[in-house]
């Protein structure tokens, strides 16, 4: 098969869907198989397909086409042409929110979540009028549609009406070479040297995002325990600012206990799994998540998580992480405390959570998904017949991006 996949929404790497592209993207190239690949990739971030180079086909894709109208106007004008030139087979949009309306070739969705749906001001009214409106009737032009957890499943259904066989849960994977525990003595060294940090901390890894991934909250509870146990522990927030971080820049100036809050920025995937390895306690307070990777990213390292047991996060972590209403900043602070107290529950969720992340791997998230690329190139076969019939008549006619 002939298998595109659209890229555009990475965000020069810095999402949870960068990590799930590249993730499929490095299986490809490490073992196209009889299929061959063509991605579709913003000119800047074509360095970060580096490793595809020799195997997959990069497609450049004018950076013109990057804010969100453009690169929504792009996939719904640009791309079908794309996809009858290329002589694809499956055409593979990695996000909700550049589904495709027309229907040049069978088409496959992943949707990560319908977090519009279940927080309130989650992004500006017209991303959350997109998300559930205009993305509801995109949902019903796909062949095929992955929702990464049962969680998100149940939500397309409840939400987008989407039943039955062209929905198929497929969990995200761990890199288990790259999140893999590790001596915390060096990666205490290292943190120590880059980031200027000795003390024991929390960690939470997400982009800055209010009201979401309930930065504010978290925040909170931490200055609650600072003030109730007179620690030195420090909270460290771990992501780029995105809709709503200044919100969280102010609570963090605002808290009595500024100097022990550290805004990290993004951090580099050389850089996290030391953060992981070196941080005490692993926090994931988000309001609501359609799978939650760093979770299982901080499990596969050997640490101890706490984390909201909203959307996706209980299904995920199983029993291994010491849960909390997001909502409820008391019982979040009283989980800090717990854990911080206790050196030896801190060891027992490790090994229960090191056990939890082995039941999640890439190769098996890739493998699942190739079988529904293979399903939505068989549901209709005369479509993809007749798509090859006009791309051999066109093929040669030069393709003009708008």
């Amino acid at each position: 098969m002939r298998i595109g996949l659209s890229t555009s929404v990475i965000d020069h790497g810095h999402t949870g869907i960068a990590q799930y592209v590249f993730s499929l993207s490095r299986a490809y190239a490490s073992d196209p198989g009889e299929h061959q690949f063509i991605l579709f990739v913003l000119e800047s971030e074509l360095p970060l397909f580096e490793f595809a180079r020799n195997t997959l086909e990069l497609v450049p894709v004018s950076e013109e086409y990057r804010p969100p109208v453009k690169n929504i106007l792009w996939h719904q004008r640009v791309l079908p042409e794309l996809t009858r030139r290329y002589r694809l087979d499956v055409l593979h949009i990695p996000s909700y929110r550049r589904m495709l309306w027309s229907r040049p070739c069978p088409l496959v969705a992943t949707i990560h979540d319908l977090a519009p749906f279940h927080v309130p001001a989650k992004y500006d009214w017209k991303r959350m009028l997109y998300g559930r409106v205009v993305a509801r009737l995109l949902a019903k032009r796909q062949d095929q549609i992955i929702a990464i957890s049962q969680t998100t499943a149940r939500d397309i259904a409840r939400y987008f009406g989407r039943v039955g066989r062209e929905v198929t849960v497929v969990y995200n994977g761990v890199d288990h070479v790259r999140f893999s525990p590790g001596p915390r003595n060096i990666a205490r060294a290292v943190m120590a040297q880059r980031f200027g940090l000795s003390e024991p901390c929390f960690l939470y890894v997400a982009r800055l995002e209010h009201p979401g991934k309930n930065h504010v909250r978290l925040i909170s509870a931490f200055n609650q325990f600072k003030a109730e146990t007179r620690s030195n522990w420090k909270l460290l927030l771990a992501g780029s600012s995105w809709h709503g971080a200044e919100h969280i820049h102010a609570a963090v100036r605002q808290s009595p206990y500024s100097s022990d809050i550290q805004c990290l920025g993004f951090v580099s995937d050389e850089d996290l799994a030391l953060l992981y390895r070196g941080a005490e306690i692993v926090a994931c307070p988000s309001l609501y998540e359609g799978f939650g990777l760093p979770v299982l990213e901080a499990m596969a390292c050997g640490r101890p998580v706490i984390c909201s047991n909203r959307g996706a996060l209980a299904e995920v972590a199983g029993t291994a992480a010491a849960m909390f209403d997001p909502e409820q900043v008391p019982e979040m602070k009283g989980q800090m405390k717990r854990l911080a107290a206790d050196e030896s529950l801190r060891e027992e969720l490790g090994t229960a959570g090191l056990a939890q992340a082995q039941r999640f791997n890439w190769q098996t998230t890739v493998n699942k998904t190739l079988e529904i690329y293979t399903r939505a190139a068989s549901s209709n076969p005369n479509q993809t017949q007749h798509r090859r019939l006009t791309a051999d008549c066109s093929v040669l006619r030069p393709l003009k991006q708008r």
